[in-house]
């Protein structure tokens, strides 16, 4: 008779699933399901077939596949079990604090699963053009960057010929590059913001490298064609977001990719209760990634969008560790939870969000990460760290932008020294 109870059940197959499962397996515990709805591990980052992955995990640049296969290889060497083609449909605690998995594939049909501890490893989503109230009909021709990608690099179909992106999120710059290497003429690159959302080097490479303008502070506001696109507007945005009348250029093209922004996956883990991050969209988390519910962990982009899959994999492998830990220990104080709430992790200074959002100190070992994203492009700041208002770290960073993910790193010795902790506030001053 096929199991239907596991210690821990890990959502999702991507690099944070395959890297927190290695790491609980790692940590002593081995009855472990991952579920991954596609039909082979490795989630997005099969179709990522560009380089640049792995230089933190691996200390070499990968491919998107050959990172996920090392990941891939070191499940199957633990002889780590999974089901593919598998859609979870819900999650849910019993009387007794035990996760329950409602999940569906073609071969099992409906599957009711029990596990002791879950981890949420679903990745994101790309927003839609639902979501950016463009006026114009809807005609053939506009994709979401990653779908392109796939068509690409796993379809091998070229979506078009003359493209205008919207959006300067990596994807979008990534594609931007990928679409001229097979023959496409990328027209324009246009950004809302006043600031790109991706990373220094994509732009350099990928848009700089190719002569494609990157238009900041402007937005599609029409798009031509009702068969398939034939043409898009771009206009000038103000400091309100709003296009400024008379700043309208026009381009013949074929194709419009969306690259918009990235939502946290996160439809099961509202389902379960677990609080969410208003800024994020991702749950929130203490210092062992651990969600409101007890026993429920995540990581990865389903908890906050990240710039490199390799910090997605080093935040897993703590969440399959804090997994593992608290298997170990379910009936006891861990399990039963702090007599505390935890102490909040305050930010200003332009911070956006931190994760985790608060901690226990006590569960701190050697060292915790604290990782934030800023506003706005900032110059010549200071990250400071305070414990009890006090400043305990100070690093100055030349340039900061939301595109890149910053971090402070929280040691177990300083915790130490304040018994008596009230508070912890990370800010961004003047340099």
């Amino acid at each position: 008779m096929e199991r239907t109870e596991y210690n821990l059940i890990i959502i999702g197959g991507g690099p944070a699933g395959l890297a927190a499962a290695v790491s609980a397996y790692d940590a002593g515990e081995h009855r472990i399901l991952i579920l991954e709805r596609d039909t082979r591990l490795g989630g997005i980052l099969n179709q990522c077939i560009h380089n640049g992955f792995g230089l933190h995990t691996f200390q070499e640049e990968l491919t998107g596949p050959e990172y996920a296969q090392r990941f891939i290889d070191q499940v199957a060497e633990r002889g780590i079990a999974s089901k593919l083609d598998t859609m979870v449909l819900s999650v849910s605690c019993d009387e007794d604090g035990g996760k329950v998995i409602t999940a569906v594939n073609e071969k099992d049909g409906l599957l009711v699963l029990k596990a002791k501890a879950v981890v949420l490893a679903m990745g994101c989503r790309e927003r839609s053009r639902g979501a950016l109230n463009i006026p114009g009909f809807r005609p053939a021709g506009i994709f979401s960057a990653g779908t392109a990608q796939r068509l690409v690099n796993i379809e091998g179909y070229l979506p078009g010929r003359r493209v205008v992106i919207l959006g300067s999120g990596d994807i979008g710059l990534i594609m931007a590059r990928r679409m001229t290497l097979e023959g496409a003429k990328v027209l324009v690159c246009a950004e809302l913001m006043p600031y790109s959302g991706g990373l220094k080097r994509n732009i350099v490479q990928c848009l700089d490298d190719f002569n494609i303008p990157l238009k900041l502070s402007h937005t599609v506001v029409r798009i031509e064609g009702k068969e398939r696109v034939e043409g898009v507007v771009i206009a000038e945005v103000g400091p309100d977001r709003k296009p400024i009348p008379g700043t309208e250029e026009h381009y013949d093209c074929d194709t419009l990719l969306l690259s918009v922004g990235l939502l946290p996956e996160n439809e099961l883990t509202i389902g379960l209760g677990a609080e969410i991050s208003r800024i994020t969209n991702g749950p929130v988390v203490n210092e062992s990634l651990e969600t409101s519910v007890r026993g429920v962990f995540a990581a990865g982009n389903v908890l906050h969008v990240h710039d490199l899959v390799d910090y997605v994999s080093e935040e897993a492998g703590l969440a399959g560790e804090s997994a593992a830990a608290y298997i170990k220990a379910c009936g006891s104080a861990y399990a039963a939870g702090d007599e505390n709430e935890g102490i909040p992790v305050g930010y200003s200074g332009g911070v956006r969000y931190t994760v985790p959002s608060f901690i226990h100190p006590s569960k701190v070992g050697k060292w915790i990460k604290i990782r934030f994203r800023v506003g706005n492009v900032m110059t010549n700041r200071r990250v400071v760290l305070r414990l009890n208002g006090q400043e305990v770290q100070s690093r100055k960073r030349h340039v900061m932008a939301p595109g890149e993910m910053e971090e402070v790193l929280l040691t177990g010795k300083q915790l130490s020294a304040f018994p008596d902790l009230q508070s912890v506030e990370i800010s961004v001053e003047e340099g």
